[in-house]
């Protein structure tokens, strides 16, 4: 039993290693496999049967050529010398096994083969001889026939003719050649073939990868992958995942449609109670209630406005605002956010190297507003002892962006979590506390507006502290003097 273990990890390790070639180095491994075992079992199957046909015409002709010798031993007349045909070589042997006649080619003292050999020949056996006996290079193929006078007692004859196996030889040699050369350089040009065509069969399931790639959440309900020209599997499979794409669109307009009305809907009874509850407070009626609840109330309020703005921001039906793109002066925005944060829980400020000269993006002011007050919002809840607001335009060849950085000095969000985030109500151990946590939307709707806009949003380490980098597409006449 454990004998079999080393066996099984073999396995294992092999398919595991198969499995890292990827779907095209697999189709053409199995297929140059069974191409090559095609082919060497066929290049085999040709020497065995070139070899022995060659082998079987060679021992023919000099069986043939040993019987019509025969037939004029058996009437008597043994000429001398033997005619043969070709390079063969021919000797009457009399039943001591001397020579008593020969072609030109052959011996006439020394027999071409052994009383042995001469026994396998006359019973049927395949007997290769050196060609050195007769004086010829190479091997000699035997054949042997009985002869005598017929009609009484006699002595008996052998009639022994050989012929050379050279043909036999050069052929084998060409085929091991063709095995050993040849079918190597024609596997490497088949895996080059296999390569390609497997590649061009592939090339509509790695176009629908790379369409299901790009597809995300800022992508738009409309988008779909492409659907082959062909009527095959891969089309089947394009029409069923486009099919899927449309009921997931259709799940999220009605999970949209959700939140927008609940939200809707609650604005109305949140004001009235707002409302109740401001009344009750200045009438001094129910004691310290209505101080206690208002808070409630405005966090409340607050979470429906973001459901709402994130609704609206979700609709891929209304990707941005129609007409030609707004330009907005990042600097001058900074200032204005700074003023309007002056009596904060920390300072507010922008970098003293904040560049005077406009900075201008193509961003609706409305969004870019609330993206950077929800990044401020966030960065004075956590900050120790102050937030610093940045702005850059970048100017590497084919980018034309402005990045703004929103900066505060506190407890820093681990590496691992500043992805995590931007989920929506995602809000970590240190930020949940009621009064002080968000609603865990103010990150999502940031990223969310900007990135319906063509911009981004990513967090850094600040050490200490957080960094917030926004990068927005910049205006073509951003960065004027």
């Amino acid at each position: 039993m454990n004998a079999g273990r080393p066996r099984e990890a073999f396995f294992r390790r092999g398919a595991r290693r198969l499995a890292g070639l990827g779907l095209r180095g697999r189709l053409m491994l199995v297929g140059l496999l069974g191409v090559a075992g095609a082919l060497a079992v066929g290049g085999v199957l040709l020497y065995v049967v070139l070899t022995g046909s060659l082998s079987r015409s060679v021992e023919a002709a000099a069986r043939a050529s040993a019987q019509q010798v025969a037939l004029l031993v058996d009437a008597g007349r043994v000429p001398d010398p033997v005619p043969v045909s070709g390079a063969q070589v021919l000797q009457v042997l009399d039943a001591e096994g001397r020579v008593v006649s020969g072609s030109v080619t052959a011996d006439r003292l020394t027999a071409l083969v052994t009383d042995a050999e001469r026994r396998q020949a006359l019973a049927g056996d395949t007997v290769v001889v050196p060609g050195s006996r007769s004086g010829l290079s190479g091997r000699l193929q035997v054949a042997a026939v009985a002869a005598g006078p017929q009609g009484g007692p006699g002595r008996t004859y052998t009639v022994v003719a050989a012929a050379s196996t050279a043909d036999i030889e050069q052929s084998a040699r060409t085929v091991r050649w063709l095995l050993l050369v040849i079918f190597p350089l024609l596997l490497a040009v088949l895996a080059v073939i296999a390569w390609r065509v497997i590649g061009a069969a592939l090339a509509p399931v790695e176009a629908l990868r790379q369409g299901a790639e790009r597809i995300d959440d800022a992508s738009s309900e409309d988008v779909r992958l492409p659907v082959p020209p062909t009527d095959d599997e891969v089309s089947a499979l394009a029409t069923t995942l486009n099919a899927m794409l449309d009921r997931i669109g259709t799940a999220r307009r009605r999970q949209r449609a959700f939140v927008a009305d609940a939200a809707h809907e609650l604005r109305s009874p949140l004001a009235s109670l707002r409302t109740q509850l401001e009344v009750a407070q200045r009438l001094r009626e129910g004691g310290r209630l209505p101080e206690e609840l208002l808070p409630d109330v405005d966090r409340l309020s607050r979470l429906v406005d973001d459901l709402l703005l994130l609704a609206r921001t979700d609709d891929a039906a209304t990707p941005g605002a129609p007409g030609p793109p707004s330009c907005v002066d990042v600097a001058a925005l900074l200032d204005e956010i700074v003023e309007r944060y002056r009596s904060a829980r920390v300072p507010v400020r922008t970098a003293r190297h904040l560049p005077s000269h406009r900075l201008e993006v193509t961003v609706p002011a409305v969004d870019l507003t609330r993206a950077l007050t929800n990044l401020v919002d966030n960065a004075v809840r956590h900050a120790q002892g102050s937030v610093v607001l940045d702005a850059y335009r970048v100017t590497d060849p084919g980018h034309h962006q402005v990045c703004v950085v929103v900066t505060d000095d506190g407890h820093g969000i681990p590496a691992a979590d500043r992805e995590r985030v931007f989920d929506r109500f995602t809000r970590l151990d240190e930020a949940r506390d009621r009064d002080s946590g968000g609603t865990g939307l103010g990150l999502p709707i940031t990223r969310a507006l900007l990135r319906r806009r063509g911009g981004d949003v990513t967090l850094e380490d600040a050490a200490p502290g957080v960094r917030a980098v926004v990068t927005l597409p910049a205006a073509p006449t951003s960065g004027r003097g």
